[in-house]
């Protein structure tokens, strides 16, 4: 492990921002902080937002600036990606955004029933050949079904074409309630101060003239989820393979 890396880790450990539940807290058990993050780590009874996947935080971060009447937890599995938000934070004195560095398979293990008021799902990986991998799939949609409150909402944004297809196919099979719907953000007049906060991924994929997509949707009502039948095709999964090398 290059020396950097291990550097970041180390003042990951000591960040006040930062929280690291080791495996045996979230494999098949609750987290300390389940249910309890608004009252003894943030100190107050302010709605919680929730971005998966957040990278280099650059999201949570500049929604933590616009909103400073709600909280922001930028949850990662990739430790020096997230010092970069989590180093800015503190830097910064921002006390409504912290770092959970965990997989977004244990949500339920952190998160409370209803504890959640949204979710951001920000240029996540497609995982067009492991459906029950995608975060937008039927899996981790019962899984947020869960922890949001009944009228919570769910932003996606993505470059991907298959990513973007596979949700507005999964909210039309499951009769999801669409609040916002545009496969090309920038052309929109959609593009508000909230959406057009630009992650590092972002601008790379704006830089090769790639168009943004948007979905926003509630689970409100529903319990049961099915998996919409949607094929990916191969020019997709090619232009993917290639962006990733």
């Amino acid at each position: 492990m290059a020396k950097n890396k291990l550097k970041k880790f180390a003042e990951m450990d000591s960040l006040p921002n930062v929280f690291q539940p080791r495996h045996e807290e979230v494999f098949n058990a609750e987290y300390k902080y389940k249910g309890k993050w608004a009252k003894e780590v943030f100190k107050n009874d302010n709605p919680i937002v929730l971005e998966i996947g957040c990278g280099k935080g650059e999201y949570a971060l500049g929604l933590a600036k616009m909103f400073p009447e709600k909280n922001f937890i930028g949850m990662d599995i990739k430790g020096s990606r997230m010092w970069t938000g989590a180093t800015t934070s503190n830097q910064l004195g921002l006390d409504n955004v912290i770092f959970l560095r965990t997989y977004a398979e244990f949500i339920e293990s952190v998160f409370a029933e209803g504890e959640l008021s949204e979710i951001w799902v920000t240029f996540a990986d497609p995982q067009m050949k492991k459906a029950r991998k995608r975060l937008t799939g039927t899996r981790f949609l019962k899984s947020y079904k869960n922890v949001l409150k009944e009228d919570g909402k769910i932003h996606l944004k993505t470059d991907s074409n298959f990513l973007y297809t596979y949700t507005v196919e999964m909210a039309k099979a499951n009769d999801l309630k669409v609040l916002i719907n545009t496969d090309d953000l920038y052309s929109s007049n959609l593009a508000t101060d909230i959406l057009s906060i630009r992650t590092f991924y972002e601008q790379q994929w704006l830089d090769r003239g790639k168009k943004i997509k948007y979905f926003c949707f509630s689970l409100e009502g529903k319990t049961i989820f099915e998996e919409p039948d949607v094929e990916i095709p191969e020019d997709d999964y090619r232009s993917y393979s290639r962006s990733k090398k």
